[in-house]
């Protein structure tokens, strides 16, 4: 049987150095090196060593909606909102309702925003 863990996110940016500013501010990422070429790919940091990997794409359409999304955990998800208040980024429940908080069937308390890119 195989069997598989995340390794990375890579997402295509417009903007990588406003990207890695993005996620910096509002994740609390830390850069890391890029050990997999002299790119411009930038590489950030989740927990328990995944990252993400900004990879720039100035002329690229990124077309995204709420179905396509990456969701990360934080023990402590009204601090996180409170965060993203003092940023003054947007954020809603599911059904796009502003400054909403959605819970789940299985009691898992979410929010959705967005990055500088759309995701």
């Amino acid at each position: 049987m195989l069997t598989f863990s995340l390794n990375h996110i890579a997402l295509s940016v417009k903007n990588v150095d406003k990207s890695v500013d993005f996620y910096k501010k509002v994740l609390q990422l830390k850069e890391i090196e890029n050990t997999a070429s002299k790119s411009k790919t930038r590489w950030l940091l989740l927990s328990e060593g995944k990252q993400i990997h900004l990879i720039p794409r100035s002329d690229a359409e990124i077309k995204v909606n709420k179905a396509v999304h990456f969701a990360l955990a934080t023990p402590d998800i009204n601090a996180f909102i409170k965060h993203l208040e003092t940023l003054n980024i947007e954020y809603s429940d599911w059904l796009d309702t502003p400054k909403k908080d959605y819970i789940r069937k299985d009691g898992i308390k979410q929010v959705y925003f967005q990055d500088i890119n759309g995701y």
